[in-house]
């Protein structure tokens, strides 16, 4: 059950590997654009995500991603420790 070790291995190289269908790209490009400083969310990766998900699911993705980044830069700020959901 769950995701398998090797496609977790493979998770940083996304975007080549073959063991992520197009959906799962277009959905991990958003987050990263989302999350990241140096990328914006591009006319083009949303083209790319609406060819995979609907309106809903666009929202519904949107907000997952948002409150992650929020909880984790909350807990960073006050130092909380890791819960063990997750190496790193």
């Amino acid at each position: 059950m769950g995701i398998p070790n090797e496609k977790l291995a493979e998770l940083e190289r996304y975007r080549e590997s073959d063991r992520f269908s197009a959906r799962e790209k277009a959905a991990l490009e958003y987050a990263e654009r989302i999350t990241r400083n140096d990328q914006a969310v591009t006319d083009e990766c949303v083209v790319r995500l609406r060819e995979h998900f609907s309106e809903r699911e666009v929202v519904e993705l949107t907000f997952i991603v948002g409150y992650q980044t929020f909880a984790s830069k909350f807990a960073k700020a006050f130092d909380l420790a890791p819960q063990g959901f997750a190496r790193g």
